[in-house]
């Protein structure tokens, strides 16, 4: 199993859905990077469930940076951020122990570890690990806005009901005003009819799931590794490190390929004695590099394969057919407290295809801005 994520830029997490703690280490974040423990409380605060549409598990979330930081800065040591699990349910998983739930990894670590997984809850592969992600990441987040550059996803569709596309002339206000709500859409007229399906789901015993759209402004010219850890590479590997994640596009994405070359290209032109791309067909990269223009990716996210509605599988110790019927604390849909975790994973990866090119130093306030 690999649990680090970056080249430069490290996080390696740690722990089980239902065990004493979770948790990230942060490695090659350089010293004196402003470590604010408010920021990191309000991202974890957007992942949390709240409401109808989430689940009823309710974990305060509340962080512990055990290293590397100090009065208030990194010291360019690992940093060890630690979150303590307090609502755990266990007992909620004894009659499903060898029995693959549909849509769950149980079946594939099953043939991975050979039967010494944890499963309750997911264990290690479960979403509640994101939580430490989510915190490791803001650590990063933070430091890339010290440096004028602003991430933010909004749910783009949800159960069939779609957002409005980001305002490409205004993102930094729409990166704001999503920064930290726990359902972010960019239309606030949009948000009861999500809701409403996401109900509907529920009371059926079911789940919806949906897109999201992430957006990076003021992304460094020239970033990316080609071949192998070009922009494009990195960016889709972390998300994909998301669960319930399942498709990736960039710019027009798959529709692009139903264009002409005419339609697909991004013409340039020099504006304030810069060279600007005039549209963003390819989502800010072009062969695994940064063009400047506004990196703009969309997730795949998939409905929450926990449902309450009887299906079929089978027990993968004794080798027979079953069915099941999940019980427990689940949430109807996930898409929306996926956005935390997607700004958390692209801002690892940004920081860490900078800090490649620009050096370890580049993060912090001593750095070259």
């Amino acid at each position: 199993m690999k649990n680090s994520f970056g080249n430069n830029l490290k996080i390696t997490i740690f722990g089980e859905s239902h065990g004493p703690a979770i948790g990230a280490v942060v490695d090659g974040l350089a010293s004196g990077v402003k470590i604010d423990g408010d920021y990191i409380s309000k991202k974890l605060s957007k992942r949390r469930p709240s409401g109808q549409i989430s689940t009823a598990r309710q974990e305060a979330d509340n962080f512990e940076i055990l290293s590397g930081v100090k009065n208030g800065y990194s010291c360019g040591t690992p940093i060890c951020i630690m979150i303590r699990n307090s609502s755990q349910h266990s007992a909620d998983y004894n009659s499903l122990n060898s029995l693959a739930r549909p849509g769950h990894a149980d079946y594939t670590a099953f043939l991975k570890y050979h039967g010494f997984e944890d499963r309750s809850g997911g264990g290690h592969q479960s979403g509640r690990i994101t939580a430490a992600v989510v915190a490791a990441g803001a650590i990063i987040q933070s430091a890339l806005e010290s440096k004028g550059i602003y991430i933010g996803t909004h749910v783009k569709k949800c159960a069939g009901i779609s957002d409005r596309d980001f305002d490409i002339k205004n993102l930094k206000t729409d990166i704001a005003n999503i920064a930290f709500e726990s359902f972010p859409v960019l239309d606030g007229n949009v948000t009861k009819a999500m809701q409403e399906k996401i109900l509907s789901a529920k009371k059926e015993c079911d789940s919806v799931g949906g897109i999201t759209e992430t957006v990076v402004l003021n992304v460094p010219r020239g970033i990316g590794e080609p071949w192998f850890d070009s922009a494009e590479s990195m960016i889709s590997s972390a998300m994909f490190s998301v669960p319930a994640v399942k498709g990736v596009e960039f710019g027009d994405g798959f529709a692009i390929s139903d264009k002409k070359g005419s339609e697909a290209n991004d013409g340039y032109k020099i504006f304030g004695g810069k060279i600007i791309s005039e549209t963003n067909h390819n989502g800010g990269i072009l062969g695994g590099i940064t063009d400047g223009s506004p990196l703009l990716f969309r997730c795949a996210v998939k409905p929450t394969p926990s449902i309450a509605k009887k299906q079929k599988t089978v027990d993968f110790e004794k080798n027979e057919d079953t069915e099941i019927e999940i019980k427990g604390r689940h949430d109807p849909c996930i898409v929306h407290r996926a956005a935390a975790v997607i700004d958390a994973m692209t801002a690892i990866t940004i920081a860490d295809l900078c800090v490649t090119r620009f050096g370890t130093d580049w993060l912090s306030f001593t750095g070259e801005k």
